[in-house]
């Protein structure tokens, strides 16, 4: 029963996705092995929906590794336990709590002993900047105590761009590109765990930089980016972006160009601001402005969509009705605003 209801809630999940974002791809998906013990390894930007963006399109049923300190409330302890979600300490939880990744260490043994996959972001943090960040040993020592346990496991390794057009947006575009398996076999040795080690971040670090925009440059960074936006680059598109990142960078200055916005566009986002104003208001004034990190914004713009709008369309039949006594004219103006919002979302 319980698998039922996770299959339903992750398929739900996918059709939310579909009408928050204005297109999502995924790419490599005959890459993920089927029936062998999984980790993904994805590149981390976005917050909660770099998680979902993968857990729902996988082709797999992974169980993702996730901070400790969201388990504390009894109630979101029990939701995170049902969307598989397991539990890892880190030091700004307390030196004292770091002994308790030992039992999450054997937990992820045991699953992937019976060829489970897991998503552990190496990165360890969330940032929006569009490269890829150094990776941590979270990951490397999982892998250390499977082997340890199950010595002959044949872990997987699939690296995981995870790719967004601009996150701080809305609608936003976004791509998961699934890398070509690491086979952990293939680069361990038990004589020389330290090698060992390294060789396997390097493969994993080498892969997300081409599934994923990477911007190596500290210094130019900003540059890079503004010369990238000047010559209208597809985020989505990372293979051709790296591309344009190694062409560029050897030009000095921006193009002298300005491009005016589409005049259409510009009335479609008049209209979308009209018919949702109420919606607009409320984010924009009372709730955007408590997001204290932007990684987060896209997540928490995302469950207010979900939540508000279902909400917000009940009351333009409730007024309609009010008004007109006549349901089928409540019905038609809220699904006339609902068709306008998702033409708009889709084709801005």
């Amino acid at each position: 029963m319980k698998k039922i209801g996770y299959a339903f809630v992750r398929f739900f999940i996918r059709i939310l996705l579909w009408f928050y974002f204005k297109k999502i791809t995924h790419q490599g998906l005959g890459n993920i092995p089927k029936n062998k013990p999984v980790i993904f390894l994805p590149n981390h930007q976005n917050a909660f929906l770099d998680t979902i963006l993968i857990g729902t399109q996988c082709r797999r049923s992974p169980y993702f590794l996730t901070r400790a300190d969201v388990f504390k409330n009894v109630v979101l302890k029990s939701i995170f336990s049902f969307f598989k979600m397991i539990p890892i300490y880190r030091m700004r939880d307390g030196i004292s709590s770091l002994a308790n990744n030992q039992k999450t260490f054997d937990f992820c043994a045991n699953l992937l002993s019976r060829n489970e996959a897991l998503v552990i972001f190496p990165e360890a943090n969330h940032n929006l900047q569009r490269r890829v960040r150094p990776l941590s040993k979270g990951f490397i020592r999982i892998i250390l105590n499977a082997l340890e346990a199950y010595p002959e496991m044949d872990i997987q390794l699939v690296p995981v761009g995870l790719n967004y057009q601009s996150a701080e947006d809305f609608p936003d575009s976004a791509s998961v590109y699934y890398g070509v398996p690491i086979s952990v076999n293939q680069f361990f040795n038990p004589q020389d765990k330290t090698a060992s080690i390294q060789e396997i971040k390097r493969q994993v670090f080498k892969s997300l930089t081409t599934l994923t925009t990477h911007i190596d440059d500290d210094v130019r960074y900003k540059f890079t980016i503004q010369k990238l936006d000047a010559f209208g680059a597809d985020y989505t598109k990372p293979k051709e972006i790296n591309e344009k990142i190694a062409y560029l960078s050897s030009i000095s200055k921006l193009p002298e160009t300005i491009t005016e916005a589409n005049s259409f566009d510009v009335l479609k986002k008049w209209v979308f601001m009209g018919v949702n104003f109420p919606v607009l208001i409320l984010w924009n004034l009372f709730l955007k402005t408590k997001i204290k990190e932007i990684e987060f914004l896209s997540t928490f713009r995302f469950a207010y969509s979900v939540i508000i709008f279902p909400i917000y369309y009940g009351l333009i039949i409730f007024g309609v009705y009010l008004f007109t006594q006549e349901i089928t004219a409540a019905l038609l103006v809220a699904l006339g605003a609902f068709i306008y919002n998702l033409i708009y979302t889709k084709t801005i």
